[in-house]
């Protein structure tokens, strides 16, 4: 186990800077959604979604000034698909008239360009579908993190379960404080990013988890922080390789992928990050502050039932 060509980095001993700035960063997250709140998306306020095709690459700063200037000074202008093709997104309002803002809309629109423009789309979301789909999402943070607790528990023990929630919660709650201090706009691609950093970052605690468990089966008279050091060393080439090449595929994703998508590859480039530190960090640290033990993780022989009967 101790061989001198295997990485020797003394995690444990950075566990309590690491825990500080852990908690700082959940601090100024909770305070910040408290306050600011999330800057959510259509998806959950309700709301028009017009998508429409140019026939030459379209200016949206010059969209947006053109909307803002025929009263449509909260509507969202995106590229979607090609430089040609965008979506405008504009929050309800009881001054706008659902019949006719398709027309509205065409009209700025064709302002802004040379030739005809295509209205592709018109959608509406009202509220309450808004408000419904709110509420379902946060039940499904709940029941995701509910399950989790379940598994580990079952697989390892509660100490463990207790450790790897924490490390979720941790991700979940500093991913969406970012979200929350820049006012990057909260919509259903980034709620599916969010669940997606939670089976990300579940992964990777569980294979640390697993290591941690293997190691106090298999090593004696060595204390607690040592086989958690030697675990986190085992596993840190594995979990390294593995968080770099998605970083690098969220990164094409983000600078490549549209400004559609920009939410979503930014929510899984944050949680990739942050769960990587916190498999590393919060779990085990945990594990340490539980006083983990050697005959936690043993494993309880079942004695047999012998027949005294001849």
């Amino acid at each position: 186990m101790t061989q001198n060509n295997k990485i020797k980095i003394n995690f444990m001993n950075k566990r309590k800077p690491a825990m500080a700035a852990s908690l700082l960063l959940i601090l100024v997250s909770l305070v910040s959604l408290f306050t600011n709140g999330l800057n959510l998306g259509i998806d959950f306020t309700g709301g028009y979604l017009i998508e429409a095709g140019y026939q030459q690459d379209v200016d949206v700063n010059r969209v947006r000034d053109a909307l803002a200037e025929a009263g449509f000074k909260d509507a969202q202008v995106q590229n979607f698909g090609s430089s040609k093709d965008i979506i405008v997104r504009i929050a309800p309002r009881d001054d706008i008239n659902k019949a006719s803002i398709g027309d509205s809309i065409l009209e700025v629109l064709n302002s802004t360009a040379d030739e005809p423009v295509n209205l592709r789309r018109l959608e509406f979301v009202g509220p309450q579908v808004g408000d419904e789909l709110r509420d379902d999402g946060g039940i499904a943070l709940l029941v995701a993190l509910g399950g989790i607790l379940i598994y580990i528990s079952l697989r390892f023990q509660l100490k463990s379960a207790v450790g790897a929630i924490l490390a979720l919660v941790h991700d979940v709650i500093i991913t969406m404080g970012i979200f929350s201090l820049f006012q990057i706009e909260f919509d259903l691609t980034v709620l599916a990013a969010i669940l997606a950093v939670i089976g990300y970052s579940l992964n990777d605690t569980v294979v640390v988890l697993d290591r941690i468990r293997e190691t106090f089966r298999s090593v004696r008279k060595t204390g607690a922080e040592d086989i958690l050091n030697m675990s986190i060393n085992d596993t840190l080439s594995r979990t390294l390789v593995t968080s770099l090449t998605t970083l690098l595929v969220l990164l094409a994703l983000f600078f490549l992928g549209g400004e559609i998508i920009h939410g979503f590859a930014l929510a899984l480039i944050i949680g990739v990050v942050v769960g990587t530190y916190s498999s590393i960090y919060i779990a085990s640290s945990t594990l340490m502050m539980m006083h983990i033990h050697k005959q936690d993780f043993l494993v309880v022989a079942k004695e047999e039932l012998v027949d005294d009967n001849p």
